[in-house]
């Protein structure tokens, strides 16, 4: 199998901060359709795909990745024209200078991340950690001209096209179109096979900003087994040490074992594994220290919560301008989450 390319890049390029969606669930709703029995969309925008199971027994398995990517949101407009925002998830400061945006407004309008020229910076100010309240967004035009299309509450994006290098791919929102791109891929070569149970696949909203979407899901789906798919920081780059990297590009899908949310199931975590080994999928551990993802949702948000795990994408300079993630590995992910859905009926639950 090869990846499709043309896909994964229309996806990570469609914008979708969080709570501004739309865009990005038109183009989940318009490749998911075809491929599922059900599809709908709960009012907070999470899109609900359920592809109906064989077994017939009520059994519920919910599959959550995130839509939504960090972003900004327009907080002001200076007598200049000069736009100041704050956050819609979390970002690296000292990533933003000098790259450029999209403000989302009545037509969409790119702007250049600015802050103060270091030519006339103090000795004190050029030995300074950037932070968020450095920056504005110059869209070189008026004030006048800014609000004729512009205003406050207007969603912020990256301007970045993905580009392959190497044996990866590297785009904004790898964090998590990614995970939005393998869900889609898994459910298409599902297509027309069997699974065991109902799986409830949902491309959650929200999530950079505390995990709302799945919650929301998970207690609507009320899943007894649950996976997310999202990315995770590969930290395989010069100076980490070993035991510093948490993941490596090229090393295989990673199984999440906790992150500082999640506990994951050991027999999810034990299931994976032994899925992976038993098709030939390469696979690595994951035990990510800081950050969380939709896992805590769909563990803890159901009437009597669920057996739940995580498949992770290794994925370099997480949260940052650009990102990126080795193509093999997503292959690994596309699967092992595959078979884990035609599996899970086999594997012994009770222990």
């Amino acid at each position: 199998m090869k990846l499709n390319i043309p896909l994964l890049s229309e996806i990570c390029k469609t914008p979708g901060a969080p709570g501004f969606e739309a865009r990005v669930r038109a183009l989940v709703l318009k490749e998911v359709t075809p491929l599922v029995d059900e599809i709908s969309v709960d009012n907070l925008g999470n899109v609900h795909a359920i592809k109906r199971g064989k077994a017939g027994n009520g059994k519920r398995v919910m599959v959550a990745a995130h839509m939504d990517e960090i972003g900004f949101i327009v907080t002001h407009i200076d007598d200049n024209g000069f736009v100041k925002f704050t956050t819609l998830g979390g970002f690296d400061p000292k990533t933003l200078t000098a790259q450029r945006v999209i403000i989302h407004g009545k037509k969409d309008l790119v702007g250049v991340m600015g802050s103060k020229p270091i030519h006339v910076m103090s000795p004190d100010e050029r030995n300074k950690k950037p932070v968020m309240e450095d920056y504005f967004i110059d869209m070189g035009m008026s004030k006048e001209e800014v609000l004729k299309y512009i205003q406050v509450g207007d969603p912020i994006t990256r301007e970045r096209e993905l580009i392959e290098i190497g044996d990866c791919v590297n785009a904004k929102s790898i964090d998590n179109r990614v995970a939005v791109f393998i869900l889609i891929e898994t459910l298409k070569q599902l297509k027309g096979h069997s699974v065991p149970y109902d799986i409830h696949a949902v491309f959650t909203v929200q999530e950079e900003v505390g995990i709302r979407g799945a919650n929301v899901a998970a207690h609507s789906v009320n899943p007894d087994f649950g996976i997310a798919l999202d990315t995770t920081i590969a930290y395989d780059l010069p100076g980490a040490q070993a035991h510093e990297r948490i993941t490596q590009l090229g090393k295989g899908a990673a199984i999440k074992i906790m992150d500082s949310m999640t506990i994951c199931d050991y027999r999810m975590v034990a299931f994976m594994k032994q899925t992976a080994d038993q098709a030939k999928i390469t696979w690595q551990p994951e035990i990510l220290p800081a950050g969380g993802t939709d896992t805590a949702g769909v563990q803890r948000m159901g009437k009597q919560g669920a057996i739940a795990g995580a498949i992770s994408i290794p994925t370099r300079h997480l949260h940052q301008v650009i990102e990126m993630a080795h193509k093999q590995d997503i292959l690994d992910c596309i699967a092992l989450l595959k078979a884990c859905l035609e599996k899970i009926d086999q594997y012994d639950w009770s222990h």
